[in-house]
């Protein structure tokens, strides 16, 4: 009996083991089985057979770019040229409206002249009476209409490549004139519409005048020639911050032909304005003049803009600040 005992025993523990063994196995496997593929879409197309009607189309589609661009180009010069014609429309203006002011103030010269003088005029120191006498009356106080009383004179120049190869010997004598006509100042001085100065070696401080010493500004001038950006703002700026004074008489005269685009005439007046205050008088720290040369009218009309630009400047400059402005009408 115990031997029947111990075979039943062992069977069933063997059995058990292998039922939950092959139970294991069958497990495993459904786990770890993947999914079969699923076919969406059966196709037989050759794809080799669409290339030539793709390229079709892709030539078709440059041909159109090509037309498109060339049509785009048309339109692109059309508007060059309307640009073009739009900008010599408003220059002609600018001519037309130019000359038709230029011919009511030769209309009204002599009321304007007046005008201009008793906003130049200045009253004579201690010092030029008792140079001059009480009585002394000049024969001549202007040069192409600019009042030259005064005992300090400050030329500011604009150096630019225009003024240089074409007005220079204008310029020269146009200084030589105004040294002329003053028979004896106190203090002149020379700088370059940039602010930098013809002798460096008197920076800020006056050059006692002597005939000498002019004919020295002369000969130096033949060949002055720093950079220059054809805006007198800097130069203007300079003078007044370094040489105004109270007790001192001075007269500022700027010689240029050009303003170039770019630069901003209202920047430039109010900059002028903010240092060259009015006095408890209502008179200007300094006055300030200038002289206009025609140098760019020799050139192709869409440049010739930049003269009306400096005339405007200077003209409305020179009446805020007690001067004159002269417009010379030839270079030579």
């Amino acid at each position: 009996m115990r031997k029947e005992r111990e075979i039943d025993s062992f069977s069933v523990s063997f059995l058990d083991v292998m039922s939950c063994g092959f139970g294991a196995i069958i497990l495993l496997l459904m786990i770890t089985k993947s999914a079969a593929p699923i076919v969406l879409e059966v196709t037989e197309t050759d794809a080799s057979a669409s290339v030539p009607e793709l390229q079709q189309q892709l030539f078709a589609i440059r041909g159109e770019t090509d037309i498109l661009n060339r049509e785009l180009n048309a339109k692109q010069e059309q508007l060059s040229v309307n640009q073009e014609r739009i900008a010599r429309l408003r220059r002609e203006i600018s001519d037309i409206q130019g000359r038709y002011e230029t011919s009511n103030q030769l209309s009204d010269e002599s009321t304007q002249e007046i005008g201009r003088l008793s906003i130049a005029k200045q009253s004579l120191t201690e010092e030029m009476q008792r140079l001059l006498g009480d009585s002394f009356a000049r024969e001549n106080n202007v040069i192409g209409g600019i009042p030259v009383d005064s005992e300090y004179i400050i030329f500011i120049i604009d150096t630019s490549g225009s003024m240089y190869e074409s007005a220079w010997d204008r310029m020269l004598q146009v200084i030589q004139d105004t040294l002329d006509i003053y028979p004896e100042v106190k203090g002149i001085q020379v700088l370059n519409d940039m602010g930098d100065y013809m002798f460096d070696s008197f920076r800020g401080d006056w050059i006692q005048d002597t005939p000498s010493l002019r004919n020295l500004i002369i000969s130096t001038l033949r060949t002055w020639n720093p950079y220059s950006n054809s805006s007198p703002v800097e130069g203007v700026t300079r003078a007044i911050n370094s040489f105004y004074d109270p007790d001192k008489k001075i007269s500022i005269y700027v010689l240029g032909d050009d303003f170039q685009p770019g630069g901003s005439i209202t920047e430039v007046l109010r900059t002028i304005d903010r240092i060259n205050r009015e006095d408890a008088d209502g008179n200007r720290l300094v006055r300030i003049h200038g002289i206009g040369f025609p140098v760019i009218f020799q050139l192709d009309r869409r440049f010739q803009q930049s003269v009306y630009r400096y005339s405007n400047l200077m003209r409305e400059l020179t009446q805020r600040n007690g001067g004159t402005f002269v417009g010379l009408n030839n270079f030579r």
